[in-house]
């Protein structure tokens, strides 16, 4: 269960990566609202990783946190606000994503 609640952290992570990139390109209110939703899933993806530690090494819960919320911060930034997607950019993502499903199975 630690495992799901990580990687639910993790998705978290990425929100309020995403949520303070579109507060530093708004004005205002807009950027006032992104900022209010940084901070509230920057509090959530904190507590779950708390809750996460309780049962998984802080090494690899740490590792693994980081590295989904960078692969799901680059695959948004690629989806959704046309950042490139170069051969060498998609073999680093890959190489995340293997370090993180290796890190679990080790563990």
């Amino acid at each position: 269960m630690s495992w799901v609640i990580l990687i639910i952290a993790g998705i978290f992570e990425s929100a309020f990566a995403i949520c303070l990139g579109k507060a530093h390109q708004t004005t205002g209110t807009e950027s006032l609202l992104w900022l209010g939703g940084f901070l509230l899933f920057l509090s959530i993806s904190m507590v779950l990783l708390y809750k996460a530690t309780e049962q998984l090494p802080i090494g690899t819960a740490y590792a693994v946190w980081t590295g989904i919320g960078a692969v799901g911060t680059v695959l948004f930034g690629i989806f959704f606000l046309d950042e490139p997607t170069d051969i060498w950019r998609l073999f680093f993502i890959s190489t995340l994503i293997i370090s993180i499903i290796g890190l679990k199975m080790v563990s």
